[in-house]
């Protein structure tokens, strides 16, 4: 057996106390279920899955070790990953939210599920953080001993489905309440001023902590 139950165990609790620690996902989760709803906030929690599996397959390839001793590389998908994130929060904040439609009530504004996806994938893809993190994070759960493959597999599953399960049916179900300030202009205005602010935090950090 290539992991044993008590590792993968070890492995769940360190995935679900990871996946609870608010970041860019989080708050791309919740800013989603607001604006698109609960349920299609599902496509957002999907890219970022895709973006967590590359980030595994870049540690498992040796790729990963490759952007820690290459300062240059690190600094540049850093600062990639912090621009995206000013643009995300500064089109948030300047996004029109006193458009009136027929009878004069706000149109709902309806994001395709391959913008949300395609979102996701890149607020947690350009994390260099990310990969140092699994860099040091995974081989303490994957023996040399055993077939890679496999263990590799399993840590991926289990990081996928834990991560999936805490973003949409914890973050995001944490937004729900708090849709019903989306029927008014102000409180759509103030709602996405509030998540503009949180993605150039988090980009804030992501350039100023080492």
């Amino acid at each position: 057996m290539p992991v044993t139950l008590q590792v993968w165990l070890s492995l769940l609790v360190a995935c679900l106390v990871i996946s609870l620690t608010p970041g860019a996902g989080a708050i791309n989760t919740m800013s989603n279920a607001l604006s698109q709803g609960w349920r299609r906030s599902i496509w957002g929690v999907l890219g970022q899955q895709l973006a967590l599996a590359v980030h595994v397959v870049i540690v498992a390839a040796g790729v990963g070790l490759l952007v820690t001793q290459s300062p240059v590389l690190f600094n540049v998908i850093r600062y990639a990953g912090a621009a995206y994130l000013v643009y995300l929060g500064i089109r948030l904040i300047l996004i029109r939210t006193d458009a009136a439609g027929d009878g004069g009530e706000p149109p709902h504004v309806r994001e395709s599920a391959w913008s949300m996806l395609r979102r996701g994938f890149w607020v947690n893809l350009l994390n260099p953080k990310a990969i140092v993190f699994f860099l040091a994070f995974i081989p303490q759960f994957i023996r040399l001993d055993q077939p890679q493959l496999p263990q590799y597999a399993i840590f991926l599953a289990t990081s996928v489905g834990v991560d999936t399960v805490v973003m949409w049916g914890g973050f995001a179900a944490l937004a729900r309440p708090f849709r019903r300030l989306t029927r008014t202009p102000r409180g759509r205005k103030a709602l996405n001023s509030v998540f503009g602010a949180l993605f150039i935090a988090v980009a804030a950090l992501l350039v100023l902590v080492h």
